[in-house]
């Protein structure tokens, strides 16, 4: 074996070797740089203010030397953030309400002229119902009569009947003294006797008696006498009608005695432009131009190209206690949309000419987020009864229909019948007048929800209607007028002035106005909107955002690594193994970083081998040092 010793070293060589030994600390300190992180939360803030271009935070380490400067910067720099973020949150706030833009477009195009319903307002006595008819009127003679001494007068007819309708005639009898009209005193009169002289006349309600089955009875009342017994004769006028089999049976349409003129476009009407329906309370109804085959389009506006109808008004073989006017009834809709006549309708009068200029309008929603609007109804939880397009009324009268099968048993005559179902009729169904009823005033408070179910349709046509009205025929010419329709239409009718009208309908001009919506907060609008706030507040750019960024990212790098070192330091607690042999060359590896390099300036060393270290090897002729050999 052998040693070498290496002697004193000269002084130059010893600081040559100093500052290799300090390069190379600083490579690898600079190569460590690459993947090592703040040491701690301090380090990295001071860091992120003194090169952030946030505005304000440099003064957070520049002022850290007075105190009260540091605490003034630290309190603006975090409420300025805050009130920031306040605005970032008014900001999402809106975007998520989804608001909208109201865009109005004017537009000018040939339009297609709507469908034009008209309704005589005369309930026809049916062939079909004529006898019960005249037994109802009977009654109704001898209630009035009772009630209020009045003699109703009725025409003569032949009130011969045969044992089949005579036990019809019971029958009826029975089910009108189940619901019989009645007077009764207002609320604050009931404990006074009737031949009491603080009780007059006007103190007394009329209504009529609706039973359950149970034999639970209300008082449906009326403020107004007409108002009552138009509702009580026209309960049990429902009855008679809901008991033919076959609604055709009540398809008696006239429509030579009730339309005897009839123009669009210069053009005459025929047969193929109008479809026919029945109405219980406005009789015969005619919906023109409803044949979405062949529609008819207005070449230009104006009153000579549009439609034009001269139609008879006079009562005839009338109701006269469920039609207490004379005219006639007309609606303007769009095609396949029924015609609502109590909502949309109004009254045409006899010996006027009634002219109707239109403006179409059209409204498109938008759907989704931005409005409870529906596409076509299928996602509306009420089935459609009718043979048309989903509209918020048709749903309404449907959702009402539904509820009344459901809880009554029966259908209203008034509304579709259900799959299955049969119109109420109280030779079946007894007490379906104090269930409806009941069930109506739960409908009006909206207690079925069928207003909260039935949603508005993102598209839809309306139409702006404006009248005007003038007498027709005027005096001068009224006797050819009325001559000519005689010789045409066998116009007969004694009273001249009450027994015609006329109704114009044109468009007012081609124009017609689109109202849309558009979405008024974009994800664009939102970011604009966003870096507005954060250029307000901070005067910074997006390179900003993202050194913001940067910092939450250290942190939690940070915090991962100081919970790292907690954890490992944990463990070096614990109960210690074997000693660590010094001059272990792996040991001596892992103490080597905990060293302080630039303290160290003598290095000895014991060579058996080859020298492998440059610090010991000869740099020239001369040597110092002395090798032994033994």
């Amino acid at each position: 074996s052998g040693s070498v010793k290496a002697g004193k070293m000269p002084e130059g060589e010893k600081m040559r070797q100093c500052k290799q030994e300090e390069e190379q600390q600083q490579k690898e300190e600079e190569r460590e740089g690459l993947i090592e992180f703040y040491s701690s939360y301090q380090e990295l803030f001071q860091f992120f203010c003194s090169n952030t271009t946030i505005h304000g935070a440099i003064r957070l380490v520049c002022s850290k030397k007075n105190k009260m400067k540091t605490a003034f910067w630290s309190v603006l720099f975090f409420l300025t953030f805050g009130l920031m973020y306040w605005q970032f949150g008014i900001l999402y706030r809106e975007y998520f309400s989804y608001p909208v833009n109201l865009n109005l477009n004017l537009n000018s195009d040939r339009l297609t002229f709507p469908a034009v319903t008209l309704c005589t307002l005369n309930p026809y006595r049916y062939s079909a119902i004529r006898k019960q008819l005249d037994k109802l009127d009977q009654i109704t003679h001898q209630t009035l009569l009772d009630l209020y001494d009045y003699n109703m007068s009725l025409p003569q007819r032949d009130w011969s009947t045969s044992s089949t309708q005579r036990r019809s005639s019971r029958s009826l009898l029975h089910h009108v003294q189940r619901h019989p009209l009645r007077r009764q005193k207002r609320d604050n009169l009931v404990n006074l006797p009737e031949n009491s002289p603080s009780v007059d006349k006007n103190d007394w309600k009329i209504g009529f008696v609706l039973c359950s089955e149970n034999n639970d009875c209300f008082h449906q009342a009326y403020s107004s006498g007409v108002d009552a017994v138009r509702e009580w004769y026209s309960f049990h006028y429902i009855n008679i009608l809901a008991q033919v089999p076959d609604a055709k049976a009540l398809d008696e349409s006239d429509f030579e005695n009730f339309i005897y003129a009839c123009r669009f476009n210069e053009a005459t009407c025929d047969k193929a432009n109008y479809t026919h329906f029945h109405h219980p309370l406005y009789g015969n109804c005619y919906t023109f131009n409803d044949n979405s085959s062949s529609l008819w389009t207005s070449s230009l506006p104006g009153i000579n190209n549009g439609l034009s109808l001269v139609v008879r008004t006079e009562q005839n073989d009338f109701i006269p206690l469920l039609s207490t006017v004379t005219g006639a009834r007309v609606m303007v809709h769009d095609q396949n949309e029924p015609a609502f006549m109590d909502d949309g309708g109004f009254n045409v009068r006899p010996g006027i000419e009634t002219s109707i200029s239109m403006r179409k309008e059209m409204t498109v929603r938008l759907g989704g987020s931005y409005s409870d609007c529906t596409e076509d109804g299928s996602d509306v939880p009420v089935q459609n009864l009718y043979s048309s397009r989903y509209t918020e009324q048709v749903c309404i009268r449907s959702c009402f229909q539904l509820n009344m099968v459901e809880r009554c048993g029966c259908a209203y005559y008034f509304y579709p019948l259900p799959d299955g179902a049969e119109y109420c009729d109280y030779t079946k169904h007894t007490a379906w007048g104090y269930c409806y009823y009941k069930l109506l005033a739960e409908f009006k408070a909206d207690v079925l929800g069928c207003f909260h179910k039935c949603r508005k349709p993102c598209k839809m046509t309306e139409y702006q209607l404006s009248a005007g009205y003038s007498r027709w025929p005027s005096a001068v010419s009224e006797d050819w007028v009325f001559y000519m329709l005689s010789q045409q239409n066998k116009y007969n009718i004694t009273s001249k002035r009450n027994g015609v009208a006329k109704v114009n309908i044109f468009f007012e001009e081609w124009n017609y106005k689109t109202n849309g919506e558009s979405p008024a907060f974009t994800v664009v609008t939102l970011l604009s909107q966003l870096g507005n706030q954060w250029s307000l507040w901070f005067g910074s750019s997006v390179l900003s955002v993202m050194e913001l960024a940067e910092l939450v990212l250290d942190f939690i790098a940070i915090t991962f690594i100081l919970a790292f070192r907690w954890f490992r330091s944990r463990q070096k607690l614990s109960p210690p193994g074997p000693p660590v042999n010094r001059q272990d060359n792996t040991a001596f590896q892992d103490e080597a970083p905990a060293l302080s390099a630039p303290h160290r300036f003598t290095v000895e060393a014991v060579v058996t081998t080859l020298p492998s270290y440059n610090s010991l090897e000869p740099r020239g002729p001369s040597r110092d040092g002395e090798v032994g050999h033994e």
